[in-house]
């Protein structure tokens, strides 16, 4: 299919709001995001100058969210994100059930919460929602909902590690095409690794984790070694080789670049040298009876691929009379009568390891 240009990333924000009250059904209606241009309370780094949503951002986040079968979770903490990492169980507290802009507000999400959820907050030991949610790395505009979290510490991952953790995990859709959504991270991932463009997701990954794999291997490193262990591995190798670097062993680069072209140069008049020797040595045994013209073209590509074998085959072979002229004091040769060859054809067939037919084909091209 057709895509448009991507962006080469999204981001993961995570805010937090204020939550509402529980419904006698245990839904309730959390705000995702404020309307207009917002940016983070805890005034932490993010890429661009602030997140943008309005009803026309809005409406594609919606309709993605409703095009999406698999269920968005509320949990406690943002564990879902960190369960890898602490090895603690990620318990839902409830799951996103709709999405809804409300004009000069903000858009906001209805939460179907469990029991236990539903009287945490009731009881009032859950204060605050913290929504997380992909941006465009240009324009800040909310691009979909990812989850969310229960949680009494707004911000409680910063905005780089809540991207590393998640970025794995999470799909991430641009606005390129209203019917055929594509995955950004996806894109950028195929275009880093040099993957086909219709690599699927379980290829990219399976491509990068054996990239990743040798590298771990390349740096000395096991396989629990995170990305921050493999960027220190790389910046220590960097140092080193900055330190070690002896400039009197080392020639500058346009020196290397005109020997370069002066070996393949050199390179090029030895390869036809070869080719005319290969010729001389071919014709000088077709003259004197070691080769049959029916073989031409045998030690021709014998000895493009081989010089060496075709030298030994003919410093052994021993040249054939037959091959050199009359063996009849001028006198028609008598021929065969089942084959049609003389007996000195019928000998060179013989030492030659040729057909009767092949005898036959080179003996009419000669003529």
């Amino acid at each position: 299919m057709n895509r448009k240009r991507l962006p080469l990333a999204v981001a993961l924000a995570a805010c937090s709001f204020s939550l509402g009250a529980v419904a006698d059904d245990n839904t309730i209606w959390l705000q995702v995001t404020p309307a207009g241009h917002f940016t983070p309370a805890d005034g932490r780094e993010i890429k661009v100058p602030s997140w943008h949503i309005d009803q026309a951002v809005a409406t594609k986040v919606i309709e993605r969210f409703h095009a999406t079968k698999t269920r968005r979770v509320v949990d406690y903490e943002h564990q879902t994100l960190l369960k890898e990492e602490n090895g603690q169980p990620a318990p839902a507290a409830g799951w996103y059930t709709a999405l809804e802009w409300r004009e000069g507000q903000g858009l906001f999400a209805q939460v179907q919460l469990t029991a236990r959820a539903a009287a945490y907050i009731a009881e009032g030991e859950y204060q605050y929602f913290s929504p997380v949610f992909l941006y465009h790395p240009t324009t800040g505009d909310v691009l979909d909902v990812q989850m969310g979290a229960l949680t009494n510490a707004p911000a409680i991952d910063g905005m780089q590690e809540l991207s590393l953790r998640a970025a794995a995990s999470f799909g991430c859709f641009d606005d390129s095409s209203e019917e055929n959504p594509v995955n950004p991270l996806l894109q950028a991932l195929i275009a880093a690794l040099g993957l086909a463009e219709n690599t699927t997701e379980e290829q990219a990954v399976a491509a990068l984790s054996a990239h990743t794999t040798n590298l771990r291997n390349a740096l000395g490193l096991d396989d629990k070694a995170n990305g921050e262990a493999l960027i220190a591995a790389c910046t220590g190798l960097k140092a080193k080789a900055a330190i070690s670097v002896d400039p009197a062993k080392f020639v500058p680069v346009s020196v290397v670049d005109v020997m370069q072209a002066d070996i393949a140069a050199l390179t090029a008049r030895l390869g036809e040298r070869d080719a005319t020797d290969l010729e001389s040595e071919i014709k000088g045994a077709l003259d004197d009876g070691r080769l049959h013209k029916s073989m031409e073209s045998w030690a021709r590509e014998l000895g493009k691929d081989n010089r060496a074998s075709l030298s030994a085959y003919l410093d052994k072979a021993k040249p054939i009379a037959a091959l050199l002229g009359s063996q009849t004091d001028g006198k028609p040769p008598v021929a065969d009568e089942k084959t049609g060859l003389t007996a000195d054809e019928l000998a060179v067939c013989s030492r030659m390891g040729l057909t009767h037919e092949q005898f036959k084909a080179a003996k009419a091209e000669e003529q």
